[in-house]
């Protein structure tokens, strides 16, 4: 029988507030929504928290092998997990030491023991792939288990970290994503904004996922306009579209002799282009 086989339901947990999902395999179905509770995962024995509904493992559609939910989390779980994460800051000073010491172009972003203590993982951003062959051997011979070096990129960072951005909110990626899309800098000319890199840009030094989010929107404003720069009658006049304001609905349009800001409900039922 099949690990799988010996479940009857499946459960989604969460290992940080707002975080991925990930479905685990259970063999009762007691659990409810915010439980704390202890699994088995690749990385080793770890809490989490239940962040939905419960479903029967006939339910399940997906095809990947279930991790056990272990059992849920006991007083001394939980009072365990509390002394981890005061072990890991200390293990956190001891580790950016030794990076130090070995002079490793690294940053360090933070530290996590598995539960049973049996593993370390040290997470931190690089420019560059490291070297850092020697640094695990010091700190193996320091914290005597697993030692594991994840490097993250620079949205990652800036997730762990969290943040106000530039709308007074807290950053989207620390409040709620889980994943990160490709953000291009055709999002920002779609929508017409004026390509300064350093504005488009949040925390992270990336271009802000808030012009994936509006992407799709912008695309459907933009349906059917004439193209920037496109030659039109208006009026009985000869003008050339030089911008949008999309949120405003304008047009503007100019010549030689005039400059007009007209609704762009108003300009298209009129138009009249020019090749």
């Amino acid at each position: 029988m099949s690990k799988k086989d010996a479940f009857t339901h499946v459960v989604p947990v969460s290992f940080e507030e707002h975080g991925r999902a990930y479905t685990f395999g259970a063999t009762q179905n007691d659990f409810q929504s915010g439980d704390l509770v202890v699994v088995e995962t690749v990385r080793g024995i770890e809490m989490a928290h239940v962040s939905g509904d419960v479903v029967s493992i006939e339910e399940h559609k997906g095809k990947m092998e279930l991790k056990p939910i272990l059992r849920k989390a006991s007083k001394k779980d939980k009072e365990r997990f509390e002394v981890n994460k005061e072990k890991a800051k200390e293990a956190l000073k001891t580790c950016d030491a030794e990076i130090k010491n070995l002079n490793l172009d690294m940053n360090l972003i933070e530290a996590e023991y598995t539960l049973d203590q049996s593993k370390i993982t040290f997470v931190y951003v690089a420019e560059e792939r490291v070297d850092f062959r020697e640094l695990l051997k010091r700190l193996a011979s320091i914290f005597h288990c697993r030692i594991e070096l994840r490097q993250v990129g620079p949205r990652n960072k800036a997730k762990m970290i969290g943040g106000l951005g530039q709308c007074g909110q807290e950053t989207c990626c620390s409040r709620y994503m889980s994943d990160f899309e490709m953000v291009s800098i055709n999002m920002a000319k779609n929508q017409l904004l004026a390509l300064n890199i350093q504005k488009l840009s949040g925390q992270c030094g990336k271009l802000k996922c808030c012009l994936r989010y509006e992407d799709n929107l912008y695309t459907e404003m933009r349906k059917d306009l004439p193209k920037i720069n496109s030659r039109i009658e208006f009026n009985g006049k000869q003008y050339r579209i030089t911008s949008y304001n999309l949120l405003l609905k304008q047009a503007k349009i100019e010549n030689k002799e005039d400059i007009q800001f007209v609704d762009i409900n108003v300009l298209l039922p009129d138009v009249k282009l020019y090749d």
